[in-house]
């Protein structure tokens, strides 16, 4: 996950450097006892960590990714914890994969009552010398799927008038980011269609909250590309996961569980976007 604008925010606001969430353990509430939450992603990195926040609120977790034996294994610890799990082997840059999905699950009897739209991935490099074939499965899983996942099971959410979805977004859908363009306009999108559904399927019982990670540890920054940002402060998956769930239960439309995240959202709003632009672009270059 990217922390957009950590650029030029490292660059004007040194002190942000020092900010950490003061937050301390406490007790889960229960309010999924017993329903089924799909989260895709759930091999690696916030997708874990979602799939184990929400088994210890009480729901029943049907795991989906590419890499089977990871959840496998995550679907044993899971067990181990007392929480039922089933897993659904997919790749989403496969436009019939989420059709696949919904057969193994609510097609087949299982009432998904919380869907989180957690798989994604990234590029970073000049756009010029990318690979083109990264850069389409970033709109095909980041995007496409997404929508193709929602449209499949929302309207079973509709009949029944309960439904919670989660849309992992990013900071990096706040403002423009060079070496990660197409990246960070697919977050826009995901925001975007996180706010228009939110407000559209409220009045049926259903929440709908876009969570904007900031630099998240997961591997990300491995499958991007991105090494280069590891050495920034990174905000646990654990807690970018509770957060998340808890905003989702609130239902709140928008969460950045990363206090710089929140800054950078608000001061962007101020800024020239050609500006935020072109320092970011500064501090974001390769080096050789």
């Amino acid at each position: 996950m990217w922390d957009g604008f950590m650029v030029l925010r490292d660059g004007i606001w040194p002190q942000l450097r020092h900010c950490r969430y003061s937050g301390g353990t406490m007790a889960l509430s229960r309010e999924f006892e017993g329903k089924w939450a799909l989260v895709t992603g759930a091999s690696a990195g916030i997708g874990v960590a979602l799939a184990r926040n929400l088994a210890r609120r009480g729901a029943k977790l049907i795991l989906t990714a590419r890499r089977t034996e990871r959840m496998e294994a995550l679907a044993a610890e899971l067990a181990a914890q007392g929480a039922e799990s089933r897993i659904v082997a997919a790749d989403l840059n496969d436009p019939a994969a989420p059709q696949q999905i919904y057969d193994a699950t609510e097609g087949a009897g299982l009432a998904v009552d919380i869907l989180i739209n957690n798989a994604g991935l990234g590029q970073y490099g000049p756009f010029h010398a990318s690979r083109p074939e990264q850069e389409l499965s970033m709109v095909r899983v980041n995007c496409e799927a997404v929508v193709r996942l929602s449209r499949l099971f929302v309207p079973r959410m509709v009949e029944r008038k309960r439904g919670w979805v989660l849309v992992v977004a990013s900071t990096a859908s706040f403002q423009p980011l060079p070496y990660l363009a197409t990246y960070a306009a697919t977050k826009v999108f995901d925001r975007f269609f996180a706010l228009g559904l939110a407000e559209e399927v409220a009045r049926h019982g259903i929440h709908v909250t876009a969570l904007c990670p900031g630099t998240t540890e997961s591997e990300f920054f491995e499958v991007a590309r991105a090494s280069i940002f590891r050495q920034r402060k990174l905000q646990s998956a654990e807690e970018v996961a509770r957060l998340g769930v808890d905003a989702l239960l609130r239902g709140r439309r928008t969460v950045l569980p990363k206090p710089s995240g929140r800054l950078t959202a608000f001061a962007v709003r101020f800024l020239p976007v050609g500006l935020v632009t072109r320092l970011v672009e500064k501090g974001a270059r390769p080096r050789m």
